[in-house]
């Protein structure tokens, strides 16, 4: 694959999507069709790439940005990364086409393909990047694309409160990885993920692997994040297949697959990523079985399966990590392709609540088979995928010591219950006799079930060829998370006499115990319905900060001007003479100059300005007399060889007195200071306070060594450059030209401020 054309599998979707509402409205009907053209594109593009990674390579492309600090777009494709990118490629060109016809007649049908695409762009991004950056950048992007999609049918407010809460969480993760990325960055010495080295003997180690593990944890829902996840089930169903495959709710597992190499290893990480995943497992797999509804059995069991992958990646060893992506790759087949079975029974029935649904078997017999399919992948019944994959996470833990034992019956407690959850998504709408249902239940249409049977039959064919499906798909990912090449063989393995085998036949019958138990056990865990949850946390948390918010916006803007002034004052001066004080850098008090006779009376003039504002009886006369400061700091400068600088202070101080006079003669105020003594001293004393502050850190700068570079440099390319020999109007309308139209900018927006109060005076007065 050229360089151009993995920029372009990443970035192509951003485009597409740009373009989409425009191609719904000129072919409504083959919108959904049109869009999935992109990810297919890129699906095929991407397995192009197949022979070199498998083998061991890798491909990169890369966009200038930002060179001045050593950034740069940059994109590479390795088996970790490759094994992500297919599988959102994949799958999101079936999603995308089931949209389409999903949503027909929707009148926004055009902008949710538009978000979809986006939302696949972040993520294809996010699995490519490898610059530090950029995966932030596209991290970010996934949560926001996800709020967009999270909150699409922004009319219920349980849409919008879910878009929110999925952003809130996310959102802190993200700031999370943010810190994470520019500390490896300072610690590894490069913004290249490829380039960082193994940091675990850092002493920032513990911090950095707590950043993130913060972000992994809350964008992959592991506990105790992982109410936001059943909250986002309130999006349009191809979001929920999408998001709960191979996306969003999979970059955590990613960001961990990534990093492993940098900061994997060490009984840190093994303890933190075991212990919260294992807790995720049985957490997503009991909170599976007290649901009713498909979309919500499914999203809990996501939960679950996080977890799962997870604590693979937690114990680390080749195995472990072999039996990850194994595992991710079924995963993503047989949970997307429940999703979408569960988004065509809710079309074809007008429901999603197993306990209203049965007999579907004969209106539905295809959908049926998808479901099969899928169900038994999950189940991790042979010859498919999902038995293989539970195969080789329970090799991965010999029974050598009480903790494997311990994360091994973890590990089958959950592959169990999720087995219960399969058969009841399997059986319960479409075995038994056929119920009454909203809508009289039919057939789904092509472009709905296409997508389920084709990831359940490459499930299967996968579970015939393991061999040559782990050498392509799974091992190159393994090896790059392992940092080295796994020499290991995938196989169908039915050997009764194993240990392996007879977990399996244990995980079946712990499995189909609790399906047969399923309404006991739901109506036992909805007994505590109603109390504290997570979710009712986040809420109290999110209301708690709303009124503190409230309580620290009345305390700090109760709408009084010379409070606000007082407190700038007063934290300016802190500011400024604060940390000369902290770290011994008082300047000494300079010698006083000999000074010509002209420059005392320069001196004279300001101290009288002084008194005459002090003693003005009026705030006019002040205002006037404010002018005799100005007109002193100007004779500085002039005496001081810089007219051009004098000129500007003369005007300004011209503009500033006679802009105030004018504001003081058309506004209605009290000619006379009404302040109390108490109020004339605080203002004074901060005020003192400020100009002492002013003083000691200009002596602090004065004493410090003169550095000419920045003159030196402004007198060598002024006129080279900028055309012009005066350096000094050069630097204001050249070098600082933005900084000149910034000034020139608030001085506009004073003057149209001063008129509007004239304004409305004027108009008080009538």
């Amino acid at each position: 694959m050229l360089d151009i054309s993995l920029i372009l599998v990443a970035l192509a979707p951003f485009g597409a999507a740009a373009l989409m509402p425009l191609i719904h409205r000129a072919f409504p009907e083959w919108a959904g069709a049109i869009a999935a053209l992109v990810p297919a594109v890129a699906f095929v593009s991407l397995w192009q790439a197949l022979p070199v990674v498998s083998a061991g390579g890798s491909l990169s492309g890369s966009l200038g940005w930002g060179g001045l600090h050593g950034l740069a777009l940059t994109f590479r494709l390795d088996g970790l990364s490759l094994t992500f990118a297919l599988a959102i490629a994949g799958i999101g060109a079936f999603i995308l086409a089931y949209s389409g016809k999903y949503l027909h007649g929707h009148r926004h049908r055009g902008r949710f393909l538009s978000f979809m695409l986006m939302f696949m762009g972040a993520m294809q991004g996010l699995v490519l990047s490898d610059n530090l950056v950029a995966l932030y950048v596209f991290w970010e992007l996934t949560s926001v694309t996800s709020f967009l999609l999270i909150g699409f049918e922004g009319g219920r407010m349980v849409a919008r409160r879910a878009a929110t809460q999925a952003l809130v969480v996310t959102g802190m993760g993200g700031l999370a990885l943010l810190g994470a990325g520019i500390l490896l960055e300072r610690i590894g010495g490069s913004w290249a993920i490829s380039a960082l080295g193994d940091l675990t003997a850092h002493p920032a180690y513990p911090v950095l692997l707590g950043l993130v593990l913060l972000a992994a944890f809350t964008k992959s829902a592991q506990f105790p994040f992982q109410f936001w996840l059943p909250n986002a089930m309130e999006a349009p169903t191809p979001v929920s297949a999408y998001l709960h495959s191979a996306t969003m709710v999979q970059a955590g597992v990613y960001l961990l697959a990534r990093f492993s190499p940098v900061l994997g290893g060490t009984e840190l990480w093994t303890t933190l990523l075991v212990g919260f995943g294992g807790v995720t497992l049985l957490w997503g797999a009991v909170s599976a079985l007290r649901q009713t509804d498909l979309k919500q059995m499914l999203a809990q069991s996501t939960v679950a399966s996080l977890g799962l992958l997870v604590l693979l990646l937690g114990i680390g060893t080749e195995l472990a990590v072999t039996a990850a992506m194994l595992y991710f790759v079924a995963h993503a087949l047989y949970k997307a392709a429940l999703f979408l079975v569960a988004g065509a029974i809710d079309h074809a029935t007008g429901t999603r609540d197993i306990t209203a649904l049965g007999g579907l078997r004969d209106p539905m017999t295809v959908t049926f088979i998808a479901t099969i399919l899928a169900a038994v992948s999950m189940i991790g019944l042979p010859p498919l995928l999902g038995y293989i994959a539970k195969e080789e996470m329970y090799l991965a833990l010999p029974l050598d010591g009480w903790q494997p034992a311990a994360i091994l019956a973890v590990l089958i407690l959950g592959n169990g219950l999720l087995c219960a959850i399969a058969l009841a998504v399997m059986i319960r709408p479409f075995m038994g006799s056929l119920k009454l249902t909203p809508l009289d239940p039919h057939e789904a249409p092509v472009t709905l079930i296409a997508g389920p049977i084709l990831f359940g039959l490459i499930a299967l064919l996968a579970g015939f060829v393991p061999g040559w499906f782990g050498d392509q798909f799974v091992l190159p990912a393994a090896s790059a998370i392992a940092g080295e090449g796994i020499d290991h063989t995938l196989k169908l393995m039915l050997d009764p006499l194993s240990l392996v085998f007879w977990l399996s036949i244990a995980t079946w019958a712990l499995g189909g115990l609790a399906y047969w138990k399923l309404d006991e056990i739901r109506s036992l865990l909805r007994r505590g319905e109603g109390g504290w949850s997570f979710d009712r946390g986040f809420d109290a948390l999110m209301f708690g900060l709303i009124r503190l918010s409230a309580r620290v916006t009345g305390f700090f803007h109760h709408g009084r001007l010379e409070h606000y002034l007082l407190l700038i004052f007063v934290l300016f001066a802190l500011a400024a003479i604060g940390p000369l004080w902290a770290l011994g850098g008082l300047p000494r008090w300079p010698e006083f100059p000999v000074l010509e006779f002209y420059e005392w009376g320069v001196i004279g003039l300001a101290l009288i300005g002084i008194g005459t504002v002090l003693a003005a009886r009026n705030r006019l006369f002040a205002i006037l007399a404010l002018g005799i400061q100005g007109l002193a700091v100007a004779l500085i400068y002039m005496l001081f060889g810089a007219p051009d600088l004098s000129f500007t202070q003369f005007i300004v101080e011209i503009l500033s007195v006679v802009i105030l006079a004018l504001v003081m003669t058309r506004l209605n105020l009290d000619e006379a200071d009404a302040r109390s003594r108490k109020d004339f001293l605080i203002d004074g004393t901060v005020s003192l306070c400020v100009g002492l502050a002013i003083t000691v850190l200009m002596f602090a700068v004065l004493q410090q060594a003169f550095d000419p570079r920045l003159g030196d440099f402004f007198n060598a390319n002024s006129q080279p450059i900028a055309h012009g020999r005066n350096v000094v109007n050069v630097i204001l309308v050249d070098f600082r030209g933005l900084d000149t139209l910034g000034e020139i900018s608030v001085v506009m927006t004073a003057g149209i401020a001063i008129l509007a109060l004239i304004g409305g005076a004027r108009r008080l007065k009538r």
